[in-house]
C-alpha cells in the first residue's frame, strides 16, 4: 500500500528523530556530551513530537541559520542538543522557518511574537513534558530565523531576522500549566528574548501587569512537573489560548518565501496514547524481549550502544526504534540513494525476520518498526558524518515480508524512507544499478 498524497505532503520536510538530534560523540563539551548520551531517548522523543507537528510554513531543524530553502535541503539538520548559556545547562534547538513577514504590516515585536507562536511554542510543548521531571535542562534555548519583506524605493527586497528565546525551566513549566493568558504571557516574559541580537519584549509589560496574579498560577515544582509530564496530548488547550492571544496578521502580512500561501492538511487526531507515561509503560512491558533481542542479534545488527531499542510516536502510531550501524565496503561509495539501497539489501533486510521472531503476530499495542541506521564506509571509518537512514515499516507489511508474501521493494513502498532527515522515494534496483 502506498502512502497517500496528503501524508507525503505532511512529511515531505520531516526527518526521523535520529536525523535531528546531534550524536553525543559530536558534542565537543564532554559534560554536554554525557548528557546527550544519557538523555538520547528523551531527545529523540522530543524530535518525533516536533516532526509530527503541522507548522503553518516550512520549518527545518538546522545547524546554521539564515539559509535559503534550497541550501537547507542539503544542510546538516541535526540541531537538538544540550549546550551552555552563561552558567546554565540548556536544551538548544536551532532552525529555519520559511515564512516572510511584511515590515510594513508587522512591527519587530509582532514578528518575533508570530515566530514564537508558530514555531517556538510548539517546540516548548514537545520538550517541556519530556524533561519536566528530570534534573536537566536548567533552561530551554531556541534560535529561529524567519524572513522579512520590505520595500526600498518601491522595490520589494527580502532579508532574514533571527529570534532567540532563553526560557528558564521553571518558567516553561508554569507556561504549560498556567490557566490564563496573562499568566502564560508573564511566564514567557521571565525569559530573555532577542531579535537580531537586540532585546525584545514579546508582550511589553506582561510581567509587570501580572506581578500579583502570577503566584496564584504558579505550582510547586514537583506538582507542576508531574502535571506537565502526564498531560496528553502535548498540544494543550492552554497553548491554543496562548496562540489566540497573539496579535493575528493579515494574509498579506505572512507568506511563504516563494510568495504564495501553502495549504497543509489539517492535523490528524492521534490514534495512540503517546504520552511519556504511556511510552514508559510500553517500554516496561517489552523490556525483557528487547534485552534478549539485543543480546541475540547484536553481532549481526551492530546496535548503537548508547541508543537501546525504544518506542517512539510516529505518524499517529507507536513504533519500535532499533538504532544500528551499517558498515559497507569503501568500494560502495556513491550517492545517498545507492548507500541506502545497499544498507537495506545487505543489512536491514536480514534483521527483519529474526527481529520479528521475538514478537507474536497479533501486535495490538504498537504499529511498526523503525530501523534507524548510520552508514559508514570501511571497517575503520569512525570519523566524519555518516549517512543517517531510517526505514520505517508498518507491522502488517513486515509480517508479509517475513512470510515471503511481499518483496523488499513492496516493503519499502509501504513505509517511510528518510535520508539525513529528508523523506525520499527509493527504488532498490535503480539505485543499485546506477552504481554499476
Amino acid at each position: 500500500m502506498r502512502v497517500t498524497s496528503w501524508a507525503c505532503a505532511l512529511f515531505l520536510f520531516a526527518g526521523a528523530a535520529s536525523a535531528q538530534v546531534l550524536p553525543p560523540e559530536e558534542v565537543r563539551d564532554s559534560a554536554m556530551s554525557e548528557l546527550q548520551k544519557k538523555y538520547l531517548a528523551e531527545l529523540k522523543q522530543t524530535a518525533v513530537t516536533i516532526l509530527n507537528h503541522d507548522f503553518p510554513y516550512h520549518f527545518y531543524f538546522s545547524r546554521k541559520l539564515d539559509l535559503s530553502e534550497k541550501d537547507q535541503h542539503s544542510s546538516d539538520q541535526r540541531s537538538i542538543q544540550f549546550d551552555r548559556y552563561h552558567d546554565q545547562t540548556v536544551l538548544k534547538i536551532t532552525g529555519n522557518y520559511f515564512a516572510a513577514y511584511s515590515t510594513e504590516l508587522l512591527q519587530p515585536e509582532q514578528r518575533a511574537r508570530q515566530t514564537y507562536q508558530d514555531v517556538i511554542l510548539p517546540l516548548l510543548e514537545a520538550a517541556v513534558p519530556v524533561f519536566a521531571s528530570t534534573n536537566v535542562p536548567e533552561a530551554f534555548a531556541f534560535e529561529i530565523s524567519h524572513h522579512i519583506r520590505k520595500k526600498i524605493l518601491g522595490v520589494t527586497s527580502e532579508g532574514v531576522e533571527n529570534v532567540v528565546l532563553i526560557l528558564p525551566k521553571a518558567s516553561a513549566v508554569r507556561l504549560m500549566t498556567a490557566t490564563t493568558a496573562e499568566a502564560r504571557q508573564a511566564a514567557v516574559s521571565e525569559g530573555e528574548a532577542f531579535l537580531n541580537a537586540s532585546p525584545v519584549e514579546l508582550w511589553p509589560g506582561a510581567r509587570q501587569r501580572t506581578t500579583q496574579a502570577l503566584p496564584a498560577q504558579a505550582l510547586p515544582a514537583q506538582e507542576a512537573a508531574g502535571r506537565v509530564s502526564s498531560s496528553v496530548p502535548v498540544r494543550s488547550s492552554a497553548a491554543a489560548s496562548v496562540a489566540s492571544s497573539v496579535v493575528p496578521s493579515a494574509p498579506s502580512a505572512v507568506v511563504n518565501t516563494t510568495g504564495s500561501t501553502v495549504n497543509l492538511p489539517a492535523a490528524v487526531k492521534p490514534e495512540r496514547d503517546s504520552s511519556p507515561n504511556a511510552l514508559k509503560a510500553l517500554q516496561t512491558t517489552y523490556q525483557p524481549i528487547l534485552d534478549r533481542l539485543v543480546q541475540d542479534l547484536n553481532a549481526q545488527a551492530h546496535f548503537v550502544r548508547y541508543a537501546p531499542p525504544a518506542f517512539i510516536p510516529f505518524h499517529n502510531g507507536l513504533y519500535l526504534q532499533l538504532s544500528v550501524t551499517t558498515a559497507l565496503p569503501e568500494s560502495a561509495a556513491g550517492s545517498q540513494y545507492k548507500l541506502a539501497a545497499l544498507a537495506f539489501d545487505q543489512h536491514i533486510a536480514h534483521l527483519i525476520r529474526p527481529a520479528l521472531e521475538r514478537f507474536t503476530e497479533d501486535h495490538h499495542n504498537f504499529d511498526g518498526i523503525d530501523f534507524s541506521t548510520s552508514i559508514r564506509l570501511g571497517d575503520k571509518d569512525t570519523t566524519g558524518s555518516p549517512e543517517a537512514v531510517e526505514f520505517i515499516f508498518p507491522l502488517p507489511m513486515l509480517q508479509s515480508y517475513k512470510q515471503f508474501d511481499a518483496t523488499g521493494q513492496q516493503l519499502i513502498d509501504s513505509g517511510f524512507v528518510l535520508i539525513n532527515g529528508e523523506r525520499v522515494s527509493l527504488d532498490l534496483q535503480i539505485a543499485e544499478a546506477a552504481s554499476r
